[in-house]
C-alpha cells in the first residue's frame, strides 16, 4: 500500500512538520489561498488536512480530514488513527523538514565543509536535501523528538539522522 500524500493548510504548520518527521509527503505552503489549496489537493491526489470546516463545505474538496484539536500531538494521532496509517521506521526522518523533499546520502567530505566545525569533527554520516541543500546529521534533538513521538504512542526504532 502506498503511503498517503498530504496537503496541509496554513493553520497546521506544526502538523506538516511532524508528518515529515515520520516520513510522509506533507506539502505545506501558508501563502496558498483556499481555492488553490483545494485545486492542488485534487490535481496532486493529496489528502487535504484542515481545521477550516467552511473550506471543505463550500469547496469541492473530496479527500480531506477535518482536524479537530489545537494540539499537534492530538492532531498527529487523529491523522494516523483516522486513516489507519502504520509508521514505517525506515521512512522516519527521511524528508527535509523545510521543503519536504526525500533526503539523500551525502558524502561526508562534502558535508563536513558545510557544517559547523564541531559537527564536522564528531559526525560521520550525513544526509542532504536535493531541493534546498540543507544538511542533516544525528544530533541530540533526535532523541527528544523520538521521546515526544513515544509519548504519543508512536514507536520509533533506531537512531536515524536528523538535522543538526
Amino acid at each position: 500500500m502506498l503511503a498517503p500524500r498530504f496537503l496541509v493548510d496554513a493553520m497546521l504548520g506544526s502538523l506538516a512538520r511532524w508528518l515529515r518527521i515520520l516520513g510522509f509527503d506533507a506539502a505545506y505552503d501558508p501563502t496558498v489561498d483556499d481555492a488553490e489549496l483545494v485545486e492542488q489537493a485534487l490535481a496532486e491526489d493529496r489528502i487535504l488536512l484542515t481545521r477550516d470546516r467552511r473550506l471543505v463545505l463550500r469547496r469541492r474538496a473530496r479527500r480531506y480530514l477535518l482536524i479537530e484539536d489545537d494540539g499537534v500531538e492530538s492532531q498527529l494521532r487523529q491523522v494516523l488513527d483516522a486513516l489507519g496509517i502504520d509508521i514505517d521506521p525506515a521512512d522516519v526522518w527521511g524528508r527535509c523538514l523545510r521543503c519536504n523533499q526525500p533526503l539523500e546520502t551525502a558524502e561526508a567530505a562534502w558535508a563536513r565543509e558545510r557544517v559547523p566545525p564541531f559537527v564536522a569533527r564528531t559526525q560521520r554520516r550525513f544526509r542532504r536535501c536535493p531541493g534546498c541543500e540543507r544538511i542533516y546529521w544525528r544530533a541530540t534533538h533526535v532523541e527528544a523528538m523520538a521521546d515526544r513521538l513515544r509519548s504519543m504512542g508512536i514507536r520509533v526504532r533506531g537512531r536515524p539522522d536528523a538535522s543538526g
